[in-house]
């Protein structure tokens, strides 16, 4: 009897499991958790510099095929009035230097905008009198005059051997610079600054002030870019 009444009571076999649920992350779910915040950060910003990269590029591109037929300019010291140079014993530099240079722009579709214009005179190496320049804006296929006028007095050590012989040679050596801050224009388009210099060197005799531009000829300078 037992037996039965093991038999007629409830069999419900071995327990199943319950079953897991698996989450897959699908293509369009998102990178970026919680933990990985940091990184979809800096990722944004990597994005960021490269697209200003190469709206950078782009800018520059256009620039460079407008502006790429730039022709340097052309510039030279027209006439130089020296109606005063000379050293004390105590070496003391009196000068009184009128310097005419020439500044051609020879671009047929770009101009040029002067926004600084510094013009330095040395003697032997040694700066000895700096102006500057009205700021002004030159047009294509044109022409501009300066006339800076240096005059004054001047400390310059260990130049009387170099004033001797210059003086016995009837012509002194000196050196005008012009440092620029310029812009090209073309169009509507306008460039960042340059910084260029314009370097001058001549003899000229001393003259006198009925004849100060006695015996001396043009000379061409040299332009270069500063950095």
């Amino acid at each position: 009897m037992a037996k039965q009444s093991e038999l007629n009571g409830a069999y419900y076999g071995p327990s199943i499991p319950p079953q897991q649920s698996y989450h897959s992350h699908g293509r369009g779910s998102s990178d970026c958790g919680i933990c990985c915040f940091p990184c979809c950060i800096l990722k944004m910003i990597f994005q960021i510099i490269f697209f200003l990269l190469i709206v950078l590029g782009l800018a520059a591109l256009v620039v460079w095929l407008i502006l790429r037929p730039i022709n340097p300019l052309k510039v030279h010291v027209e006439e130089v009035s020296l109606t005063q140079f000379n050293v004390t014993d105590n070496n003391i530099l009196h000068y009184d230097l009128g310097v005419t240079i020439n500044l051609r722009n020879p671009n047929k579709k770009i101009g040029v905008y002067y926004d600084e214009i510094e013009a330095r005179a040395f003697y032997d190496g040694q700066r000895f009198d700096s102006i500057m320049i009205t700021p002004f804006y030159q047009g294509h296929k044109n022409t501009t005059i300066l006339k800076p006028v240096f005059k004054g007095q001047r400390l310059l050590p260990n130049v009387q051997g170099e004033f001797n012989k210059d003086k016995t040679n009837g012509k002194f050596d000196i050196e005008v610079k012009l440092y620029l801050k310029m812009r090209f224009k073309a169009g509507v388009v306008k460039t960042l600054k340059f910084k260029p210099k314009i370097m001058c060197e001549f003899e000229v005799p001393l003259g006198s002030e009925s004849n100060p531009g006695v015996g001396f000829t043009a000379e061409k300078c040299e332009f270069g870019y500063r950095f």
